[in-house]
């Protein structure tokens, strides 16, 4: 008994100076910047574990006056060195090269002389949208090269019927025309043929907005996957389930959405189901394709409810989905979400840096997003780019089917990486030129450093690119080449890069004779830039647009007369709000 006595007396007299340290700091970036989710390990409570929180700060109870720090985070240098735990320490962690290339602002196309817009509009109430400013006209003289990333992105143009259909103006940021033309494909329905490498087909034409310029179409078709040979998917579900999204569009819509889905899982794919909301759980752990019923019961089950700590969220995806990855396989994360995240990481460049440490890994990510009012199409824009995946956009179950079911292969199997076009002009030939679409962000374009950063391509994925260009004075329509193409990509899993090159020869033919394809695609760029208030088609109306979609559209092809529709509404809208001011 008095053994016991006099332990329990040891213990109590001695048990402040084994904790009589505490140690204070933080930990940067080798750039100057606050680093959250730092795993912080002492020598003397090697057991114990400690993160750094969203500021980078740190507080830890030591048992040493002199200890040995250990610092680990993923996409850096670990950091260990002895420390004096009664100072405030300062730490610096380095980024590995492999990662630092990506953290950079990405440009969406390498155009020249662009100033930033001081006078953007704000976006709508509640929702956020990045800052775009539009390519001007370059002298090709001075700069013959330009180049832009290829990606399947479509989401700028469901997101632009929803507003339309709500009888609302379009946010002039909301509006990326590249994704508008990804939105549909521009090849010729007769063409069954299984293409193994990119197609590339260009069109020269006059231009229907300006007579003094021409347009040159630049039209790629991306490899298509024989569905026999697909590899097994290793897919992650992330779902928000918060309190924001329980309205009808939001999480009721998603699970009718990644029902479909489910209906076309093998058994050799495998789904897994992360939630968010009050809190982060794994709510499916990794179940195969053939057991749907189970999957579709978890879908059911979901019920919104809570904040939304998208950080914690996604670094748990990204682990399950490391945990289940199949080499030589199609790995990814689905996000899907109004985008608002308010607990943890929430800014775009905090988002931006947590995924982009994690696409190393050989993870895609796709991001749909879903809502209105609160919809953050910034954020997960930034996402799909820096997470070397795509975005998508639900307003209705239609489009869920369309891009889960109907495009699947596009949506989640890719067939390049790190895609981009590069393009030279002759300029004997050409006097100046645009990039119409590809605009890039204000933050990027301020920043010097800012580089070309490639994207997804998905199986089978058709691309339309436009420029609009000044020909020199006296220039002859020959079959001479004025403009060279460099495409440039990874295979997926590879570090190897390829190259394909295309030659496109001067001959210029009248719009009105250009195939109906053509036509439709440059009522798609005018009403882009009619909705973004482009002041290079300043001239035309939405009956121009109406009348040249009419022209060239396909009678029973639903997409296209639904375009027609939403010219229609816009129509009302705009000239409603002009006839009455």
């Amino acid at each position: 008994m008095k053994q016991a006595l006099l332990a329990a007396l040891c213990l109590v007299l001695c048990s402040p100076l084994l904790s009589q340290f505490y140690m204070r700091g933080e930990v940067r970036d080798d750039k100057g910047q606050l680093l959250a989710g730092v795993k912080i390990t002492l020598s003397s409570k090697s057991n114990t574990s400690y993160y750094s929180g969203n500021a980078g700060a740190f507080g830890i109870p030591s048992l040493l006056a002199i200890d040995t720090i250990n610092l680990e985070l993923e996409g850096y240098e670990s950091l260990k060195k002895a420390v004096q735990t009664t100072k405030y320490q300062s730490l610096v962690m380095k980024m590995l090269p492999g990662v630092s290339s990506f953290m950079k602002n990405s440009l969406t196309s390498r155009t020249k002389n662009l100033t930033v817009d001081k006078n953007s509009l704000p976006s709508v109430a509640g929702e956020s949208y990045s800052y775009l400013v539009e390519n001007e006209f370059v002298n090709a003289s001075q700069y013959p090269e330009t180049g832009f990333a290829l990606n399947v992105d479509r989401a700028s143009y469901s997101n632009t019927r929803r507003f339309l259909s709500n009888e609302m103006n379009v946010p002039p940021d909301a509006v990326r025309i590249e994704e508008m033309l990804n939105y549909f494909d521009f090849r010729d329905p007769k063409d069954t043929i299984r293409n193994k490498d990119f197609i590339c087909h260009t069109t020269l034409s006059t231009c229907p907005w300006n007579p003094a310029t021409q347009l040159l179409f630049v039209h790629l078709d991306a490899p298509r996957l024989n569905l026999d040979k697909v590899p097994p998917s290793n897919l992650v579900f992330l779902i928000d389930v918060s309190g924001s999204m329980e309205r009808p569009n939001r999480l009721p819509l998603l699970q009718s959405a990644f029902k479909l889905l489910v209906e076309n899982l093998r058994p050799i794919d495998t789904v897994s189901i992360v939630t968010y909301g009050g809190h982060v759980a794994v709510v499916l752990s990794s179940t195969g394709g053939a057991e749907k019923q189970k999957i579709n019961n978890i879908i059911d089950s979901l019920v919104a409810d809570g904040d939304t700590p998208g950080e914690g969220a996604i670094r748990t995806a990204y682990s399950i989905a490391k945990r289940n990855f199949v080499a030589n396989g199609n790995n990814r994360v689905i996000l899907a979400t109004d985008g608002d995240f308010n607990v943890g990481q929430s800014t775009e460049k905090e988002l931006e840096d947590l995924i982009t440490l994690q696409r190393a890994s050989g993870i895609y990510l796709t991001c749909i997003g879903v809502g209105m009012g609160n919809y953050k199409d910034s954020k997960l824009e930034a996402l799909a780019k820096k997470g070397n995946g795509n975005f998508a956009y639900l307003d209705n179950i239609r489009e869920g089917e369309k891009v889960l079911v109907t495009e699947f292969t596009k949506t989640v199997y890719a067939v390049a990486d790190d895609a981009s076009l590069n393009v030279s002009f002759d300029p004997a030939v050409v006097k100046d030129y645009r990039l119409i679409g590809f605009d890039n962000k204000k933050q990027a374009i301020s920043d010097h450093t800012s580089e070309l950063e490639g994207g997804e391509i998905g199986s089978g994925h058709s691309v339309m690119a436009v420029f609009e260009i000044t020909p020199q004075k006296d220039v002859k329509a020959d079959s001479s080449v004025f403009a060279k193409l460099n495409l440039q990509y990874r295979l997926p899993g590879t570090d190897s890069v390829l190259y394909r090159r295309f030659s496109v020869p001067y001959s210029v033919q009248p719009f009105d004779k250009a195939d109906s394809s053509i036509r439709f695609a440059t009522s798609v760029v005018m009403f882009g830039s009619l909705l973004k208030k482009s002041k290079f088609t300043k001239n035309d109306t939405y009956l121009d647009v109406l009348n040249l979609a009419r022209s060239a559209s396909g009678k029973d092809n639903y997409l296209q007369q639904e375009f027609i529709t939403l010219v229609q509404k816009a129509e009302k809208i705009y000239n409603y709000k002009k006839k009455k001011k």
